[in-house]
């Protein structure tokens, strides 16, 4: 990794950068799959984002991918759609929902 921040510390200040404004009306859980690190889901409820530890469910996308790309997916240095394109990120279900996360977290670098 291009900086030394771990999953857990992205995970841990999602909350904090959750833009509630961009997902009102939005009712989705986007799963991610970890192929080296613990999974996590984020679910989103009209304005509103929990995280949960593990598999949820009954996910409505869910997106596979090692912790490097995750990270650098979720912390702005690498797009999305580019890890998709060279095959890095893989997606399941509504892979339109998937294209929606950018704009429910701001791209604020984390400190």
């Amino acid at each position: 990794m291009s900086q030394d921040i771990s999953v857990a510390k992205v995970i841990e200040k999602l909350p904090s950068r959750f833009v509630s404004e961009n997902a009102q009306g939005v009712s989705a859980t986007f799963q991610f799959l970890l192929e080296d690190e613990s999974d996590f889901y984020i679910s989103i409820n009209d304005g509103e984002c929990n995280i949960g530890e593990g598999e949820h469910p009954d996910p409505n996308v869910t997106l596979i991918m090692d912790a490097e790309t995750m990270v650098e997916v979720i912390t702005g240095q690498k797009d999305g759609m580019s890890a998709f394109m060279t095959g890095k990120l893989r997606a399941e279900g509504n892979v339109m929902l998937a294209t929606q996360l950018s704009k429910l977290f701001s791209r604020e670098k984390q400190s």
